[in-house]
């Protein structure tokens, strides 16, 4: 080879590995957390499908999500939020009032009880996302989609027919309206994560517990619990946070096509909240006929009990005299007004202060 040829041939090399360099650099790496339990419809039917493999296929395997439930990495979801804004997670989910400890604004978008419907708690999600985002400029974070779970009622280890039966009992809650309601009705709210409420309704540490209709099916409550009260005392609204910082470090294209994805999962999401209420609630009564997403008990089918009208009057009542009143406590006078100009005109509940 000629000293000729051999410049030529080394400067191939030096352009052929800048190009390859680039190439390796143009992959993106997302790590995401989401969903208490892997088991889960909103984990296997939507974050998986739609969030993990859609991104790979879409950005023709240059976008590779690294995509984790709850336990995978021993959290019970109140550190979601801060993992993210500690740049450990890159996007996380998990349902607004669990990490409303950090922001008080954000247990305000489902308070327990407000939401009779999911149209309703939608319409006010949607509505309160703007606002929450200004509130967790603080925490490096912010919404990028938000969903539902499916309605939450009460699941309990002995029979239960009414609020007046829950009287003195220990029912697990997450989030400080929940906890007002619990209170409010003469039983202990228990402060427990979502991946250790088996174990404690199973050693007796809690009597009762709330949760949603499919997601007490999918970590296997009915193992557990006798009787459901349906009472629809929230929908366990969640969201996912990106990390800010990350975030705006990436080109307009990827962005693009991520938030198109998490649109695509927030879509998905609302549609499984309102298909899985009623499912899980068959599913759980050992009903086949109406059970298609979860799984159907066949032995020892939990009873299902409808509220009564008495007891949706108490629940409204509650709402508008201690629940409101609360979180507007909680998150300042400002909350009130933000309440009243945004959410009563959605939901005809006002707040009045105490």
């Amino acid at each position: 080879m000629t000293p000729r040829h051999r410049v030529l041939t080394a400067i191939a090399a030096f352009w052929l590995g800048t190009v390859v360099t680039a190439d390796a650099q143009q992959k993106l790496t997302v790590t995401i957390v989401t969903q208490p339990f892997g088991t889960q419809p909103q984990f296997t039917k939507v974050d998986q499908p739609i969030l993990r493999d859609g991104l790979k296929a879409k950005s023709n395997g240059q976008i590779d999500v690294k995509l984790s439930a709850w336990p995978e990495m021993g959290l019970n979801g109140p550190e979601v939020l801060r993992l993210i804004r500690a740049g450990q997670v890159d996007i996380g989910a998990a349902p607004l009032s669990t990490v409303s400890g950090d922001v008080p604004f954000l247990d305000g978008i489902d308070l327990a009880g407000l939401h009779p419907d999911i149209e309703q708690a939608r319409k006010t999600a949607l509505a309160l996302v703007p606002l929450a985002n200004k509130e967790l400029e603080k925490f490096g974070s912010q919404i990028i989609a938000i969903y539902p779970f499916p309605a939450q009622v009460i699941w309990c280890r002995q029979p239960v027919s009414s609020l007046a039966d829950l009287k003195g009992r220990k029912i697990r809650t997450f989030g400080a309206s929940l906890n007002d309601f619990v209170t409010a009705i003469g039983a202990q709210p228990v402060s427990i994560g979502f991946p250790e409420v088996y174990s404690a309704l199973e050693r007796g540490v809690a009597d009762c517990a709330v949760t949603g209709t499919g997601s007490g099916n999918a970590a296997k409550w009915y193992e557990v619990t006798t009787s459901i009260y349906n009472l629809s005392v929230g929908w366990a609204v969640a969201a996912y946070y990106v990390n800010t910082a990350w975030w705006n470090k990436l080109d307009q294209p990827t962005r693009d096509l991520i938030s198109a994805t998490m649109k695509e999962v927030e879509l998905a999401q609302w549609k499984l909240g309102a298909e899985a209420t009623q499912d899980g609630l068959d599913c759980n009564a050992g009903k086949a006929e109406g059970c298609k997403i979860h799984t159907l008990v066949t032995e020892k089918a939990m009873k299902v009990v409808d509220a009564t009208a008495e007891d949706k009057a108490t629940l409204k009542k509650i709402v508008e005299t201690i629940v409101i009143p609360g979180w507007v406590k909680r998150c300042g006078a400002r909350c009130g007004e933000i309440y009243n100009e945004v959410v009563a005109p959605i939901t005809g509940l006002k707040f009045t202060a105490n």
